[in-house]
């Protein structure tokens, strides 16, 4: 049974209320660059820059990683076969990096995130922005950015969708 926690208006208020944080905590948009988390980061990323585009009249680069060369739960015979390539297509080097989430767990995304962006170039610093936070933590990564704080039990599901890839916009809360 699933029940929906934001609709398509609260998730776009909580994109442009982290916006305006992004803009706020890095003093400007001077050196800032968006790196979703393929594939709901990617798009939260995108709109976060068109919020950017509006606000600032700034263009921003955006691009997208794909971390799960850089899981820590891959069998070690994958990892092996896997070659860390270069991903995005703008340097990263003395830039303020955002990372983009949709939902933060247990934190091993994030951190095997942080790995990739790490193969890319040596970010000035990195923020991390997600939309949902539900807890529950096995590593200590926390975001710098959080449209909503949703706690929620090990028997609970988060399910982000997004125009993009899902036709609709919505939070959902699905008990497994």
């Amino acid at each position: 049974m699933a029940k929906e926690i934001i609709d398509a208006i609260g998730m776009k208020r909580a994109l442009m209320r982290m916006t305006y944080e992004i803009v706020e905590r890095n003093k400007g948009t001077e050196n800032l660059v968006l790196v979703g988390i393929k594939t709901r980061g990617l798009y939260l990323a995108q709109r976060i820059a068109a919020n950017l585009k509006k606000l600032e009249d700034v263009e921003i680069s955006v691009g997208a990683i794909d971390v799960l060369q850089y899981r820590d739960d891959l069998p070690e015979s994958k990892k092996e076969k896997m070659i860390h390539n270069q991903q995005l297509d703008f340097d990263i080097t003395d830039k303020n990096v955002v990372l983009v989430d949709d939902v933060l767990f247990t934190g091993r995304t994030i951190r095997a995130a942080l790995d990739a962006l790490m193969d890319q170039g040596r970010p000035a610093k990195i923020n991390l922005a997600v939309l949902v936070d539900r807890g529950h933590r096995e590593l200590p990564i926390r975001p710098d950015f959080i449209g909503k704080n949703l706690p929620t039990a090990m028997n609970e599901e988060v399910k982000v969708s997004m125009t993009e890839v899902d036709d609709k916009d919505s939070i959902e809360l699905i008990n497994k």
